[in-house]
């Protein structure tokens, strides 16, 4: 089994001005270096940071800025959409949920890019507080994306 290293260095990473390109590099890195069965989720933190000292092997610091990652989606975020990666979790539990509860997907049906139907989320107590954005239904593994299809 995967364990963190149980010798922690007694140096503090030092602090980088790194990119959001820079951190989602390390990521990858560290997916790809991992056990298959430990999830990628084992980065993020509760409030949705992610765990530096876990990617200090692949950074070598820690970020001077705050990023974010959904645990639904796996998606990197800065500060600035904190929220937006606290609402895409929030909107792909209702939508997993749905299907589950349902049996069918929670879209409206006349829509060609599949956007989410924030009724029938709400209709099964799913949500209880509606987006102001729109979010869509992706092919793959019934994910959702805030990025209107083409």
């Amino acid at each position: 089994m995967w364990k963190r290293s149980k010798k922690k260095s007694n140096e503090p990473l030092e602090v980088k001005d790194l990119s959001i390109h820079d951190v989602r590099k390390a990521i990858h890195a560290f997916a790809d270096q991992k056990q298959h069965d430990v999830p990628l989720s084992v980065l993020i933190n509760e409030d949705l940071t992610l765990d530096y000292d876990l990617l200090s092997p692949f950074l070598h610091a820690k970020p001077e800025k705050k990023f974010y990652m959904s645990r639904e989606t796996y998606e990197l975020f800065e500060e600035k959409d904190h929220e937006l990666a606290r609402e895409i979790d929030t909107v792909q539990r209702a939508v997993d949920e749905y299907i589950k509860q349902a049996e069918e997907l929670p879209v409206i049906e006349t829509d060609p890019y599949r956007r989410i139907n924030y009724y029938k989320l709400e209709k099964l107590d799913l949500l209880h507080e509606r987006p102001e954005r729109d979010y869509y239904l992706t092919r793959e593994e019934n994910m959702i994306t805030y990025r209107k299809p083409k």
